[in-house]
Order: C-alpha cells, then sequence, then structure tokens
C-alpha cells in the first residue's frame, strides 16, 4: 500500500504478436466466455492478450530483474489479470489463509491493479492485490479521507489463483474482477478506465516496488500518474 522508490520516467514500448504498444496504454482482449481461473500462460486465454510490463520504480528508473509481465482479457461480466512475476528473493506471510481477506497484504509480496472509472474525480479508485501464495485483499480508495485504508472493508467479489515456480524464481498471479464492482457502465470494446499496475517484492530491507507508470512519489496512491486501461476487440 505504501511504497518506497527512488529518480525519471522511462518512455517504454512493449510489443505482442508483432504490435508495438505505448506504455501509457494497456489494453484488455475481449473474450467470448468466461474461464476457470489459470496461471499458465500458454492457455489458448492467456495467449490470446496483449502483454505489458511493469519493470520501472517509483521514480521511473529500471528494476533489473524483476519485469513484470501483465496480461488482461475482459468478458461481459468480468475484468480478467494474469501477472508474471520473476523474483530473486521472496517475503510471504507466514500460515497464509486464501479463505478471507489479509488486510495490510501489502507489507508481504503483492501484485496490484488500481483501477478508477470516475474521471471527475481521480481520487476515487479500486485497489486490488493478490500474494504468490493466495491470499488476497480488495479495497474501496477515496484518497480525500485521512486514512483511505479504511476502504478494506469493502468487497468486491473478486477471484484470485497463485502459484509460485521456485526452479525458475517467478511467480504467477491471476485476478477476475466484476465489472459491477468497478464500473457503471456495461463492458464494451472502447471502454477505458484509469489505472496502474505496481507489486512489492522481497524482504523489507531489500524491498523492491515496481510500477506500470512510475508515480514519481514515494507512494503507489499518486492517481494523476496513472496510465490507461482500454477494452478493445480480439484483433
Amino acid at each position: 500500500m505504501k511504497i518506497v522508490g527512488a529518480a525519471c520516467l522511462i518512455a517504454a514500448t512493449c510489443t505482442a504478436a508483432g504490435q508495438t504498444i505505448k506504455s501509457e496504454l494497456f489494453q484488455s482482449v475481449h473474450a467470448l466466455h468466461d474461464v476457470e481461473l489459470s496461471t499458465d500462460p500458454q492457455t489458448a486465454f492467456w495467449r490470446g492478450a496483449i502483454p505489458t510490463y511493469a519493470e520501472l520504480d517509483n521514480h521511473g528508473m529500471l528494476v533489473p530483474g524483476h519485469r513484470t509481465e501483465v496480461r488482461s482479457r475482459w468478458t461481459s461480466e468480468n475484468l480478467y489479470l494474469l501477472y508474471i512475476c520473476p523474483y530473486q528473493e521472496l517475503n510471504l506471510k507466514p500460515s497464509p489463509d486464501t479463505t478471507t481477506e489479509t488486510n495490510e497484504l501489502w507489507n508481504w509480496d503483492v501484485a496490484e491493479l488500481f483501477i478508477g472509472s470516475d474521471f471527475s474525480d481521480i481520487k476515487r479508485y479500486k485497489e486490488f492485490e493478490l500474494s504468490p501464495q493466495g491470499e488476497w485483499i480488495d479495497l474501496d480508495i477515496n484518497l480525500a479521507l485521512p486514512h483511505h485504508e479504511v476502504g478494506w472493508i469493502w468487497n468486491s467479489g473478486f477471484r484470485v489463483a497463485a502459484r509460485i515456480d521456485h526452479e525458475k524464481r517467478i511467480w504467477y498471479g491471476v485476478m477476475r474482477i466484476p465489472f459491477r464492482s468497478i464500473d457503471e457502465r456495461n463492458p464494451a470494446a472502447g471502454n477505458i478506465f484509469r489505472a496502474n499496475l505496481f507489486r512489492s517484492q522481497g524482504p523489507l530491507e531489500r524491498r523492491k516496488s515496481i510500477a506500470w507508470q512510475a508515480p514519481m512519489t514515494e507512494t503507489f496512491h499518486t492517481p494523476e500518474r496513472f496510465g490507461t486501461l482500454k477494452l478493445v476487440e480480439q484483433k
């Protein structure tokens, strides 16, 4: 939730299937049907996505060895995200509980999505987190409140799955977020959201903060620096 980083936004591009995508835009590709949650990037569902990458610290410097690939699909009901997270060290919460929300999960290793549909009040948005062990938390963020962490009592109904490949030093995480929890509109190609993607990785004394759009501050909660997530049709 509160993350420390370190110095200038690097304009980045990502490439998939010969297509170059500006770093400020993250495309979620339409899928006809909802699917069971899978952390396997080789499934047909995830091969049909367009990757983007989170690889910068809070101030725009590259974080070596932690380039995080994120893919997204959407259906008439849900928004899906797959995180592919290389790591050097894990910082995992002892005795994980995946049956209920884990408050303050951000103190451990997590992948995160911040997303908002209200362009008139950018300080209101939702936060979704998952851990390598499959723990989760969702928050209704209102930065106008003195303690926006109180938003953790909100419940979106989102679901997660995760697994760790210790041999390759990569962990994989999947989110399925009901659109009704993030937007009053019906899902449709062309809909856009304010969004950012983050990771927190490793022991506190060597913590890595990894962002898609560098916040250029000491906190991920800098909505002025969010990028755009756009729902698109299949190519």
